[in-house]
């Protein structure tokens, strides 16, 4: 048998620094938070379609 420990065997084919930076870090600076719309557009989106249903209906009968 070799006497080649199991460090040795591992750190025949590693480069000299094998620390990689992270492609994706987690963690790190804090986020701004999300800006989500306001009631008002969300209520006059629904609208939208409701007019847009009533004026197909009224259309075409």
């Amino acid at each position: 048998m070799s006497d080649l420990r199991d460090d040795d065997f591992y750190a025949r084919d590693r480069p000299a620094h094998p620390t990689l930076p992270e492609d994706r870090p987690r963690g790190g600076k804090a986020k701004s938070p999300m800006k989500h719309r306001g009631p008002w557009a969300m209520a006059a989106l629904i609208a939208a379609i409701i007019l847009l249903i009533l004026v197909g209906i009224a259309l075409f009968p």
